[in-house]
């Protein structure tokens, strides 16, 4: 009985759980602390750090510590599949019907309309971290004092290196770390 409350639970965390992970934490604050009872607020908690500081997605972390807590290791993996499944559904159905209906016009134009929307939803994002980067205080350029050259320095050399030699990022992005450990540590 257990095991269909963990996968019923996490199954409505996984299917209404549209923004990410920190969206998720109160549906499943709401099921495992105030419906259920599994955990108390502080283990609950506790559940949420130990999920953030784990690799993958919180509310997987989450539905597998939790699983482990009520259940041990089967409900674990009641509670993970039961978070997966609702996606699972949701790509595979998509999956289909544009494989179905990739041909129509209509298709093609809602297509077309969302690749800029995407590249500019992207680019913002990029935008925005590269103020937080340069103006590392609060993202908002002040004025030109308030600039972190260093930060320019790196962005700028690591932009040349991509663009001119078409170096592997991953080797590129250990090289800015590195850059930016000597130039932080000394000035």
């Amino acid at each position: 009985m257990i095991y269909l409350q963990l996968l019923w639970s996490f199954f409505q965390i996984g299917l209404f759980s549209i923004g990410g992970g920190y969206a998720t934490m109160p549906l499943i604050q709401h099921q495992v602390v105030d419906l259920h009872g599994w955990l108390t607020m502080t283990q609950f908690s506790d559940i949420i750090t130990i999920s953030q500081m784990t690799p993958g997605p919180i509310a997987l972390n989450s539905a597998t510590f939790v699983g482990i807590q009520v259940a041990g290791i089967p409900g674990a993996l009641v509670a993970t599949l039961g978070c997966v499944i609702p996606s699972c559904i949701i790509v595979t159905t998509l999956a289909y019907v544009y494989y179905r209906y990739k041909g129509l016009t209509m298709v093609q134009g809602v297509l077309s309309g969302l690749r800029p929307a995407v590249v500019a939803m992207i680019a913002s994002s990029g935008v925005s971290l590269l103020l937080l980067a340069f103006y590392s205080t609060s993202g908002v350029p002040a004025d030109w004092a308030a600039i972190d050259w260093r930060a320019v320095l790196v962005f700028a050399a690591a932009f040349f290196i991509l663009r001119r030699w078409k170096s592997d990022p991953i080797w590129v992005m250990a090289g800015c770390g590195l850059a930016g450990v000597v130039l932080y540590s000394i000035g």
